[in-house]
């Protein structure tokens, strides 16, 4: 894993722009915070982003986007079994959330909440990302015999499951509905074996 100085200026402000934006969303996070926590001067996230807040935003809902989409892939490969390895990523969410102090929830959840209606480029980058989960859920379905129908429709239900459960899971503190929602899915993906 590369240190913080070894990645470039615009990698660490995109990172940092992420880490903000899932703990205290779009509204909460001011690009002087940003520049500092990503050890940046202003000026350099103006360079990279002249569009202002709202460019870095759609950078960073995409770059947490693709860090989820890590974890999930390799999750979902863990099992030959598509419903055990739903399990096994509840699992990994579950524990990666009660290692974070229930701070580190869905990665582009609270800016995609607030850019609803408001901010259509932040919104659209969200859906994208959100797509990209579906995609990689439905993949791995259809690769275990799944018609592509089902497999497409069991996958939005098990994005907006682990989503539901994982902001259930940060709220009350507790893994419990992180693992219900690995059990449940895992039966109902079962089910249509």
């Amino acid at each position: 894993m590369k240190t913080k100085h070894e990645i470039g200026t615009r990698d660490r402000i995109v990172r940092a722009t992420a880490r903000l934006m899932q703990r205290q969303g779009y509204e909460a996070t001011g690009l002087k915070q940003i520049s500092q926590e990503a050890e940046a001067t202003l000026g350099s996230v103006y360079h990279f982003f002249p569009g202002g807040k709202a460019e870095l935003a759609v950078a960073a809902v995409q770059h947490g986007g693709v860090e989820f989409a890590e974890l999930l892939r390799e999750a979902l490969e863990r099992a030959e079994d598509p419903a055990e390895a739903i399990v096994l990523c509840t699992g990994e969410l579950a524990r990666g959330l009660r290692e974070s102090g229930w701070l580190d929830g869905c990665p582009i959840t609270t800016t995609a909440l607030e850019s609803a209606g408001r901010f259509p480029e932040i919104q659209r980058a969200a859906e994208e990302v959100f797509a990209g989960w579906r995609e990689l859920v439905s993949g791995r379905l259809r690769r275990t015999g799944f018609p592509a129908e089902v497999a497409e429709e069991l996958a939005h239900t098990v994005i907006n499951t682990l989503e539901g459960a994982e902001m259930s899971a940060q709220v009350a503190q507790s893994e419990t509905p992180l693992h219900l929602a690995g059990r449940h899915l895992a039966k109902l993906i079962a089910a249509y074996r």
